[in-house]
């Protein structure tokens, strides 16, 4: 069953086709959105505002958003515990 899911200013991205939520700061993530551009495959849901995350879809279209990723992860239904920092080794190195 397809679900969607609000992505800011009242925008809905079907979940089921949501490949990645990313940030869009590194440079890997920059030549994607621009590849998409170029192609016409780029959704800007931003409202003019600064991009925050990049959500790729398996239809190869990337959509543009100005919620964090956590954000959003935390509205997909099936999202589970998410990991925002590694792992303490403090712990096993003493």
């Amino acid at each position: 069953m397809s679900g969607f899911i609000n992505i800011g200013f009242g925008n809905l991205v079907n979940t089921e086709q949501i490949v990645a939520v990313v940030s869009p700061d590194g440079a890997p993530v920059r030549r994607l959105v621009q590849g998409a551009r170029e192609a016409q495959k780029v959704v800007d849901a931003t409202q003019g505002r600064k991009t925050k995350s990049v959500i790729v879809t398996d239809s190869g279209f990337v959509i543009l958003s100005a919620l964090i990723p956590d954000t959003i992860a935390r509205r997909l239904p099936t999202a589970g515990p998410l990991l925002t920092a590694a792992p303490d080794r403090r712990e096993s190195l003493e």
